[in-house]
């Protein structure tokens, strides 16, 4: 159980490292990409280093799989002629999801 809170916490680091990275890139394609809202944009930038470090050591995953809809996850993994139109497909939808909002 441990090697599993252990991965989980190194996925927690990276994905606060790379939705950090987003953030201060392109704070209007972060929002979209992450599927949170500005505040939650806001503060995941603001972030300092030890709250990073302090925020991913907790053994609960902290990202979130946004592909809710099984029509999603099926377009994004079947092999189909029309790759393109069906990845503009699925963000089109996942995009349509409502934002998550923590308060």
């Amino acid at each position: 159980m441990s090697d599993l809170i252990a991965d989980i916490q190194d996925v927690n680091l990276s994905y606060l490292i790379v939705a950090q990275q987003l953030v201060r890139t392109d704070r209007s394609s972060a929002i979209f990409r992450l599927g949170v809202d500005a505040k939650l944009a806001d503060l995941i930038g603001d972030l300092s280093p030890v709250q990073v470090v302090k925020l991913a050591s907790t053994s609960i995953l902290l990202a979130r799989l946004r592909l809710d809809d099984a029509s999603v996850l099926g377009m994004l993994t079947h092999p189909s002629k029309e790759r393109r139109l069906a990845n503009a497909h699925a963000s089109i939808l996942m995009a349509a999801q409502q934002v998550e909002k923590f308060t």
